[in-house]
């Protein structure tokens, strides 16, 4: 039973990788795509379910690929039987959308001394979902355009109140935006600095999920010795999904980094040499971005 779970294991996680990392090869990160595309109509949004419950982790960035690729502006997907029990159906000839799902399977062994122990054994499996711009005869609300966007104003107030909600120490001066752990300290260029406020948003952003890995937070860790080694490119492709992630719940557009060519180069090579870890730092950035929400609203109302 063991060997069927995790048969497929390998050739999921290389397929995603390998996706991810012809993109990156292209200059092209995946998670920025839905900021600049038009065929999205300017809605930023996380991927959601049919419930309008919001995808995590790797999935985000699966459909957000397969609503660029395929030019859908909803982002609502479903499954075959979801849309048969609305009373829906997907149109023939239609491909759905490979999403994942992680668990956990508890295994009684008996151990040298004969005694049972359980143990955790980790699959992943795939299922396949449907964007509802694929599916025909669904309630009306499935079809919905759009509500009105918030106004730059509203976008950038709401921006501000989320992280000076957060109590953290940033300071402001110079031209590079960094974390200094030591210190506990976001360093940021001036707001003028920057070409929109959107932008200074997504690098605050960014330099935020940096801020959850500090020993009192999240104690994130990944072996950092230097700047570049791998363990620096593991925690900047973090940050950088994690910032993906809090844009599209706040609204804003995530703008290419000057030095994001490095930076490319460097997560090449991480996923390269070990193809589950784009799993990896997208559960970690989920986790992030839930540290960060909860902080910052703490009565989650």
């Amino acid at each position: 039973m063991q060997r069927g779970h995790e048969s497929p294991r390998p050739d999921l996680y290389t397929r995603v990788t390998q996706s991810i990392v012809a993109e990156l090869e292209a200059g092209v990160r995946p998670w920025t795509k839905p900021w600049s595309a038009e065929h999205l109509a300017g809605r930023i949004s996380r991927p959601l379910r049919s419930t309008g419950e919001a995808y995590s982790g790797i999935n985000i960035l699966l459909l957000w690929a397969e609503a660029t690729a395929r030019g859908y502006t909803a982002p609502i997907w479903i499954t075959f039987r979801q849309a048969l029990a609305l009373g829906g159906h997907v149109r023939k000839g239609e491909h759905g959308a490979t999403v994942v799902y992680a668990n956990r399977l508890t295994r009684t062994e008996q151990d040298e001394g004969g005694e049972d122990i359980e143990r955790q054994i980790p699959f992943l499996k795939a299922y396949t979902v449907f964007n509802v711009e694929q599916v025909e005869d669904l309630p009306a609300q499935f079809y919905a355009t759009a509500e009105p966007r918030l106004d730059a104003a509203q976008k950038i107030g709401q921006a501000e109140a989320f992280f000076a909600g957060l109590g953290s120490s940033v300071s402001h001066g110079g031209d590079r935006a960094y974390y200094a752990e030591g210190a506990d300290r976001v360093q940021m260029p001036p707001f003028e600095s920057f070409i929109d406020p959107e932008s200074y948003y997504a690098t605050l952003g960014h330099e935020h999920v940096h801020w959850t890995k500090h020993k009192s937070r999240l104690d994130r860790d990944f072996g950092r010795s230097r700047w570049g080694d791998e363990g620096y490119a593991r925690e900047e492709l973090v940050a950088e999904l994690g910032a993906a992630f809090l844009c599209a719940d706040l609204g804003l557009e995530l703008e290419p980094r000057r030095d994001h060519a490095d930076y490319i180069a460097s997560w090449l090579k991480v996923l390269k040499d070990d193809r589950r870890f784009i799993f990896t730092a997208a559960a970690y950035a989920q986790k992030a971005c839930q540290f960060l929400q909860a902080t910052t609203n703490p009565g989650g109302g």
